[in-house]
C-alpha cells in the first residue's frame, strides 16, 4: 500500500510541477538570453520532469494491475515498461539533471539559473525539478525491485535520447542565435564538443551506477531471476 501511495505522490508532484511551469512561469526574453523558441520543451529539466511523471504513473499502474515479483510466471507489459523506463532513462537522467544543475549552480549560478529568473521561477518549483527528482528515484531504487535490461539495450536507449536532445538544442541555436543554457555561450566549439562528449560519458556512468546499486540492493532477486531465465533457455 505504501508503494502505491509513494508512486501516487510522485506522479502528482511531477505532473503538477510540469503544469505550473507550463501555465504560470513566464520569463521575459528581455530579462535574460532566453529565447521563446521551443517553449518549455527546450529544457532538459522540463523534459525530465515529464519523464518522471510518466514513470511514476506507469509505476502506479503496475501497483494496481501489474506485479513487482522477481519472477512472475508471465511478466505483464506494464512491468516490463516500468523496468525499462527506470533503468534506461528515469534514473540516469534524474541523476544527470540534479548533479549537473547543482554542480554548475555551485560554481556560478548565472551559467545555469541567473538570479533574474528568481522572480519568475519559484524556489519550490526549482527543488521539484532539480532536487526531488534525485530523492524520488533513489527511494524508488531501494524500495522496488526491477530487472535491468541488457546493458547494450539500456545504453542504446539512453544514448539516443541524449543525442536527440543535443540535436534539438542546436536546432534552436541555429534558428535563433541563442543557446538554451548560458554556459554554452561562454565556451568555444572545441570545448563545447568536449563538453558534450563528457556529458554523454557521464550519463553512461550514471546508468552503470544505477545498475550496480540495483544489483547490490536486490542481489538475491537478481540472481534468482537470472537463474530462472537460464533454466527456461535450456
Amino acid at each position: 500500500m505504501w508503494k502505491l501511495l509513494f508512486h501516487l505522490i510522485g506522479a502528482i508532484q511531477f505532473s503538477y510541477g510540469c503544469y505550473y511551469d507550463f501555465m504560470y512561469v513566464r520569463i521575459p526574453s528581455t530579462s535574460t538570453a532566453v529565447t521563446p523558441y521551443g517553449g518549455k520543451l527546450k529544457y532538459l529539466t522540463y523534459l525530465n520532469a515529464m519523464l518522471q511523471t510518466a514513470y511514476f504513473t506507469v509505476a502506479l499502474l503496475n501497483d494496481i494491475i501489474g506485479t513487482d515479483e522477481p519472477m512472475p510466471a508471465n511478466k505483464p507489459f506494464i512491468r516490463r515498461m516500468k523496468d525499462a523506463i527506470f533503468s534506461a532513462l528515469a534514473f540516469p537522467l534524474s541523476m544527470f539533471v540534479g548533479i549537473t544543475f547543482w554542480g554548475i549552480y555551485a560554481v556560478d549560478r548565472e551559467l545555469i539559473l541567473p538570479k533574474a529568473i528568481d522572480a519568475y521561477f519559484p524556489l519550490w518549483l526549482n527543488h521539484v525539478m532539480h532536487s526531488n527528482i534525485v530523492v524520488f528515484v533513489l527511494i524508488e531504487l531501494v524500495s522496488t525491485f526491477r530487472m535491468y535490461p541488457k546493458r547494450k539495450v539500456g545504453l542504446s536507449i539512453l544514448t539516443l535520447f541524449m543525442l536527440g536532445y543535443a540535436i534539438w538544442i542546436h536546432t534552436i541555436y541555429f534558428k535563433t542565435g541563442s543557446w538554451v543554457y548560458p554556459v554554452l555561450s561562454v565556451i568555444n566549439w572545441p570545448v563545447r564538443v568536449l563538453f558534450y562528449i563528457f556529458s554523454l560519458g557521464f550519463a553512461w556512468s550514471l546508468y552503470s551506477v544505477g545498475e550496480t546499486l540495483n544489483t547490490a540492493v536486490w542481489s538475491k532477486e537478481v540472481e534468482s531471476t537470472v537463474r530462472s531465465g537460464k533454466k527456461k533457455a535450456k
